[in-house]
């Protein structure tokens, strides 16, 4: 990742408009900044939220509150609770989440 041409900012990410994406249960409410090429995201799970596809994007995510369970299409899981990250690269190992009781996340990708 390179960075470029972003200026100091700072985030009140109360304020950021949230979008809904539904998940094949449950929901993913996601506040969102872009810098150019960098998608920066405060990503809120409902309980019982399981995503609808694996994902091949590349992230550095880190947990801020509940617990999630990152499952990778080999069969590998993560139990993932507060203070704990994870980095993957695009198209490395595909991913999908879910959370029983709901999780909040900051991510950047």
């Amino acid at each position: 990742m390179h960075m470029t041409d972003i200026p100091f900012t700072v985030q009140a990410w109360a304020e950021v408009e949230a979008t809904e994406h539904a998940g094949t249960t449950g929901k993913a409410l996601w506040r969102t900044r872009q810098f150019g090429e960098i998608r920066v995201r405060m990503v809120e799970y409902t309980p019982g939220y399981l995503a609808d596809h694996w994902c091949e994007k590349g992230h550095v995510l880190l947990v801020l509150e509940g617990r999630l369970e990152t499952e990778l299409e080999d069969g590998r899981r993560f139990t993932m609770t507060p203070g704990m990250s994870y980095q993957v690269a695009d198209r490395a190992e595909a991913h999908r989440s879910s959370t029983d009781i709901g999780a909040k996340l900051f991510i950047v990708d």
